[in-house]
Parts: structure tokens; C-alpha cells; sequence
């Protein structure tokens, strides 16, 4: 069972709240939460892209890293863990990512994967000009089919001539190709979204649910498998849940309530306003999530609150799903979180023995 960190490259990780840790996104911050996640035997760190916050008090998501730049550096300052960009498709050629994605196998030794952005907050492309029209929520798995298809083609043979419907390549050449299969991953929560993933990657990043249900999710991951059986690819999920731990369940409740009741109500309008856009939107997919949520606090994510003890077995119960193939971390304060996890959760975790018997 991988376990890996969903590191955080804007302000404030994923509570938007003015009670939350509050902390400004830099190369310092997100190395030290991933030389920990190495050092503690985690398998993968994945950092996102978004180009545009929510504001409200808490400035959320106003300030963020660029993902490649960034996990070019942290490349260069470790050793085993894989690293993951994301690339927003609209915004970048795919040829590009393609010679980008090279560069950084080439710096991490054959560590290095990308995620699929296909975009669903419109306004941080109309800030820059680059929306293609509303007519993209409704092809945006086409558009990001064809991206996917020539950036395979580079890293295969150096050469894609493909003639699509949104790109047209003209003997488009990449060399040095990687050393290593550069991995895809996904967030596709639909089922042309998890269609996209089956098809075309490796791996399937998907919403757990509820706080302390750790399996209510099940259906996700079972989606997920059928679709993969359809494409006769072995492509499972990652499951993305928060971790809010303390010493007791009541010390990590308090915190968990404490960040409800500090809620950033402006900010959260903008999130749900932005996802209720995307008219096309499936009942499973991303926006239709955020839309629904009883507590958007945290992006409607699973949340696992509670002792040292009842986090690591909600996690092992959440690893035991069918379809199911890792599960990614994010934190409150992530470098007090990826101690705690560390050194605290993971030695109690059954999924995880083998990483405590490395030890």
C-alpha cells in the first residue's frame, strides 16, 4: 500500500479557515515536509497547480508555487521518493511538459511522474486569456486525450506527429527521452474522468468521504476498477484523506471544531460559486463534491480525526477497499502532521509493516 503526501504549494493547505495553521507556501516549507516524507519511508509526494485563490480573509490559495519549478529543486534534494507535478493543460504545450518531465527524470534518477489537470476553475485561465470557452467543461477529457497521447508518443519513440482535433504536430522531436516510464496520474472523479484515467494512466487520485467514515468512499475506488476492467489496464485508485491527529480522539475533535467555527465564508462562496460553473458536471465529479458538501471547510475531503491509534486504523480501513493502491496525505499543519504520522501512526498501521520492519 503506497503512502504518499499531497504537499503544500499554496498558502494554507486545504482548510480554508482563519482558525487553521496559517503559513505561507516556499521551497523551504514543501522541502522539509518531503525529505521528512522520504526519511519516514513514504513513497510519493505529489504537488498540485492552481493559479488562482478564493481570497476572503485567510488571502486562500492566493499564493502558490508552480509545480515543475518545484519539484525540479526538490528532485535535487532527495533520493528515493517518487515526485509528481501537475500540469494544468491549458496552459502549457504538451510538448513542453514532455521536454520539462525528461529534464526532471534526468535530475531525480527516474523518480519523476505527472497529474492531468484537465481544469475546472475557469477563472484562472480567463485571468490569462487562455479559456478555450464553457464548451471546455464539456471536452476537456477529449482535449486532455490528445495531450496525454502526444506527450506518450515523445517519451516513447522522440517523435509525435499526431493530427487531432486541438493539436496538430509536425514531426515534433524530444530527446534525451527519460530513463525511466514517466507515470500518470489523474483526478478524474466522473466516469469519463475515471474513463480518461483507465485508458491513459496509471494511477487515479479520488475524494475519500466523510469525517471518520473511512470506507463510506467505497464505491469510488469500486467505479474506478470497473472502468480499468473495461480498458484491460491495471489502473488503481490513490485515495486523498486529511489527517487531524492529537494525543486523545477529544484533543483532535476540539481542533477538528475549532477550524469548523473559523471558517473563511468568503472564500468558501467563491470555491462553491467557481464549481457550481460547470453546468455539464456529473453528480460524481469534483465540483458537484464541492457543491454538495455538508462542510466545505476542507474541499468536502475524507477526514480522519482522532488519537494516534484510531487514525492508523481508519487508514487501514480505508487501504483495505477494493481498488484501492495508496492513499494521499494531507495535514493540518503538515510538519507537525508528518512527524505525527512518522513516528506515531504509521509504526500502527498493519498496511504499512513493512516500512516499520525496514526500520
Amino acid at each position: 500500500m503506497d503512502i504518499g503526501v499531497f504537499i503544500p504549494i499554496n498558502n494554507n493547505g486545504w482548510i480554508i479557515s482563519a482558525a487553521s495553521p496559517q503559513y505561507m507556501p516556499s521551497f523551504e516549507l514543501n522541502k522539509t515536509v518531503v525529505q521528512k516524507a522520504e526519511g519516514y519511508g513514504l513513497d510519493f509526494a505529489l504537488s498540485m497547480i492552481k493559479l488562482h485563490g478564493f481570497g476572503g480573509k485567510t488571502e486562500f490559495w492566493d499564493h502558490g508555487l508552480e509545480s515543475f519549478t518545484l519539484m525540479a529543486g526538490l528532485a535535487s534534494v532527495t533520493s528515493r521518493i517518487r515526485l509528481y507535478a501537475s500540469t494544468a493543460v491549458l496552459t502549457i504545450p504538451p510538448a513542453i511538459v514532455a521536454r520539462m518531465a525528461s529534464t526532471i527524470d534526468s535530475i531525480s534518477g527516474g523518480r519523476f511522474g505527472v497529474n492531468i489537470v484537465s481544469g475546472w476553475h475557469k477563472v484562472e485561465y480567463t485571468q490569462m486569456g487562455l479559456w478555450p470557452g464553457d464548451v471546455h467543461f464539456a471536452k476537456r477529457y477529449d482535449y486532455s486525450t490528445e495531450y496525454v497521447r502526444i506527450m506518450r508518443e515523445l517519451w516513447e519513440t522522440g517523435t509525435s506527429d499526431l493530427k487531432g482535433e486541438f493539436f496538430q504536430m509536425d514531426q515534433c522531436k524530444l530527446s534525451p527521452r527519460p530513463r525511466a516510464p514517466i507515470k500518470l496520474v489523474a483526478a478524474g472523479q466522473s466516469d469519463r474522468g475515471m474513463e480518461f484515467a483507465a485508458s491513459y494512466c496509471d494511477f487515479n487520485f479520488a475524494l475519500g468521504e466523510g469525517v471518520n467514515e473511512p470506507t463510506k468512499a467505497a464505491g469510488v475506488p469500486a467505479r474506478m476498477l470497473e472502468h480499468a476492467k473495461r480498458t484491460g489496464r491495471d489502473v488503481g485508485s490513490y485515495m486523498l484523506y486529511m489527517i487531524i491527529a492529537d494525543e486523545t480522539d477529544e484533543a483532535a475533535l476540539a481542533k477538528w471544531d475549532l477550524y469548523n467555527r473559523g471558517a473563511d465564508h468568503e472564500a468558501l462562496a467563491h470555491l462553491l460559486g467557481h464549481a457550481a460553473q460547470d453546468t455539464t458536471a456529473h453528480e460524481t465529479s469534483m465540483a458537484a463534491a464541492i457543491q454538495r458538501a455538508p462542510s466545505p471547510v476542507n474541499f468536502n475531503m475524507g477526514t480522519l480525526v482522532g488519537s494516534y491509534a484510531k487514525v492508523a486504523q481508519m487508514l487501514d480501513e480505508a487501504a483495505a477497499m477494493p481498488g484501492v493502491k495508496g492513499i494521499m496525505l494531507t495535514f493540518d499543519d503538515f510538519i507537525l502532521g508528518m512527524d505525527a504520522f512518522g513516528q506515531r501512526i504509521q509504526p500502527l498501521m498493519g498496511c504499512r509493516s513493512h516500512v516499520t520492519l525496514a526500520a
